[in-house]
């Protein structure tokens, strides 16, 4: 687990000075979008912060609303989830929007296929993961800082808390996403991002670099797709040879 939260948290920081800005920007309208057609006021809330702290204009964030209420004639977007699998048996689950399924299809199944994965039938992968909430927070240099995040957290009903780098990261059941939120917030906690995640139920523990740079580069890849809105997998590959293989540039 701890090697796919550290993955997750390369991807999360790279999202917000990401050189692609307008392949961000894409995606994260494409999610309020599709969170206003749904009527899914918390899907909707959490997609506007997100939006929000990745700078996306509100004239957009208000068009994207728009356009997924049918106030204003847009594009025919649809959720799509993708299970796959990639090196190692590795479990994949992708989470796309596409305006064609046919050609994001295509897409996927290619990306998997050059980097030894395979595209699986529907609920082949997806019960080897949870739903869940997840929140980020930025951590300050005194410890009672943690404590006090980790006890207003606990209290208010998180599953779990743990800290990655600089941060604080908490997983709840998404009934109570919004209520930990509150607690934070009351706390004058600033929250870095909540969202809705998939969460492996069991790891595939990785060591070798190979295998991991292999892996590695195949979630770039998805994780890079416009249409991919999130990408979960089941690995665990050690922190620090994650971070071995960033130093070198190779795949994140």
């Amino acid at each position: 687990m701890s090697g796919h939260s550290k993955w997750a948290n390369i991807k999360f920081k790279k999202e917000i000075v990401d050189k692609r800005r307008g392949k961000l920007f894409t995606k994260l309208a494409q999610q309020i979008t599709i969170a206003a057609r749904e009527g899914s006021d918390v899907k909707l809330r959490l997609a506007v912060e997100k939006a929000k702290q990745a700078n996306l204009p509100s004239k957009n964030i208000e068009r994207a609303i728009k356009r997924g209420t049918g106030q204003i004639q847009a594009v025919k977007l649809e959720d799509v989830t993708y299970e796959g699998f990639g090196p190692e048996q590795i479990a994949i689950l992708i989470s796309a929007t596409t305006d064609n399924k046919n050609r994001t299809t295509s897409e996927i199944r290619n990306i998997l296929e050059r980097n030894g994965g395979k595209l699986s039938g529907a609920g082949s992968v997806a019960w080897l993961f949870k739903q869940k909430g997840l929140i980020r927070i930025k951590i300050g240099d005194r410890d009672r800082d943690r404590e006090e995040i980790e006890l207003t957290a606990i209290d208010a009903g998180a599953e779990d808390v743990q800290e990655e780098d600089d941060e604080i990261v908490i997983y709840t059941q998404l009934k109570k996403l919004e209520n930990i939120k509150k607690a934070l917030k009351e706390q004058g906690v600033r929250i870095t991002t909540a969202e809705v995640s998939f969460i492996p139920k069991n790891s595939v523990k990785i060591t070798n670099p190979n295998k991991a740079k292999k892996i590695l580069k195949l979630m770039d890849e998805l994780d890079n797709l416009e249409e991919a809105s999130s990408v979960s997998a089941n690995f665990d590959i050690p922190s620090e040879l994650i971070e071995s293989i960033e130093k070198q540039g190779v795949a994140v």
